[in-house]
């Protein structure tokens, strides 16, 4: 394996960075939205840079190296065999999603959500004129697990016609097994409710873990789900804007693709394409590096709550970058807690509530995608802030 600099500090200030320079104060350390501080692989720096030498930026043709990327990808790294007649490019899994519910319901109906849970899945299922229903996650130690009645209840519903599936899961840090995954699917076709399944993070899994793509699970799962996938948070790409939707039902497929050209996020950009293909093909090596990066922060993190911050427990991280802290022994709510840390603390994270009023109430979240001595700071103004 080659050896890939993560400790390097990048400073993103000034960039019109969304993350660094949304707060307009010195000093900050946000460890909030889900993007990397980490430079993008090498060769997808390289193929970018290619690119951009060309000096015109027209619009774009997505070849057929940028759907064999995506298919030997997929089969090499999860065993999922994909065709290239499944796949629809757009901008990214938000819009996606927007156009996956769009093409599955009728205004009025409801979309079922497993909080706590991505906050832009509130707005997606609203935006769409659909009715949110949540199936909580229950507390299970220091993990969540699905609360199988009440999912089977709510998709019973005849107004539920969808289940938007997070996976892996953002904030709580699930990764779904291939046994959870088959047995949703199984409660859903048993109520005529389509599996959307949004993969953003697919390749962010902890040591000791296995991703599975729903659709990969089994012969049900593969035509009663549409998958979402990117390698924009995976790589650091978020910027690129590039995303796949994923439906083997033709049906279904053709009702996407008519709901991405209602939308207009039919046509994607000269760089994304580009930069998915040198992800897929040449950065599998910096993938695995970065998973090993990952977890050694993420352990650094729990050493540190375990020996200053003992009272409040952390989530089990299975998969993602994103790390769900209780904070409930403070007293305060999640609100209070994030502006405590950035107003004292100059540290930003998420308060909870984002990802549910309820479920998400007395919960952070917090980004550890930086090099190890941001992350030591960062821990280190929690700590004082916190303790």
């Amino acid at each position: 394996m080659e050896n890939y600099n993560f400790d390097e500090i990048v400073n993103r200030r000034g960039t019109n960075c969304v993350k660094w320079d949304v707060e307009n104060e010195d000093g900050i350390i946000p460890m909030w939205v889900a993007d990397m501080d980490f430079p993008a692989a090498p060769a997808i720096r390289k193929a970018v840079e290619a690119r951009a030498k060309h000096g015109v930026y027209g619009y774009t043709i997505v070849p057929d190296s940028y759907y064999r990327a995506i298919t030997s990808w997929f089969k090499r790294r999860h065993g999922w065999t994909i065709d290239k007649e499944w796949i629809i490019y757009t901008t990214g899994v938000i819009p996606a999603i927007s156009a996956a519910i769009k093409a599955l319901t009728m205004p009025g109906e409801q979309v079922l959500i497993q909080t706590p849970v991505y906050n832009c899945f509130f707005s997606s299922i609203k935006n769409q004129g659909c009715q949110i229903l949540e199936n909580p996650l229950k507390r299970n130690g220091n993990s969540y697990v699905v609360d199988w009645d009440d999912f089977e209840r709510k998709c019973a519903d005849e107004k539920t016609t969808v289940f938007l599936l997070c996976n892996p899961h953002n904030p709580s840090g699930r990764v779904w097994t291939k046994a959870e995954l088959a047995r949703m699917n199984e409660i859903c076709l048993r109520h005529r409710v389509a599996v959307v399944s949004d993969e953003i993070h697919c390749e962010l899994v902890m040591p000791g873990n296995k991703f599975t793509p729903f659709a990969a699970v089994n012969e049900d799962c593969k035509t009663n789900g549409v998958t979402l996938n990117s390698p924009t948070k995976n790589f650091n790409i978020a910027g690129l804007q590039i995303a796949n939707i994923v439906c083997a039902n033709p049906v279904w497929r053709r009702r996407i693709d008519r709901a991405i050209n209602i939308f207009e996020v039919c046509d994607v950009n000269p760089f994304g394409p580009v930069a998915l293909e040198a992800a897929y093909n040449d950065s599998e090596n910096w993938m695995d590096e970065l998973n090993e990066y990952l977890f050694a922060n993420y352990q650094l993190l729990c050493d540190t709550f375990a020996k200053e911050l003992p009272q409040y427990e952390v989530m089990r991280l299975e998969g993602t970058y994103l790390v769900w802290v209780d904070v409930r022994p403070s007293g305060l709510s999640s609100d209070e807690v994030a502006e405590k840390l950035l107003k004292e603390g100059k540290v930003q994270v998420n308060s909870g509530t984002m990802y549910g009023q309820t479920t998400g109430e007395g919960y952070v979240r917090i980004n550890i995608a930086c090099p190890r001595a941001t992350l030591i700071e960062g821990l280190k103004r929690m700590v004082n802030v916190l303790k």
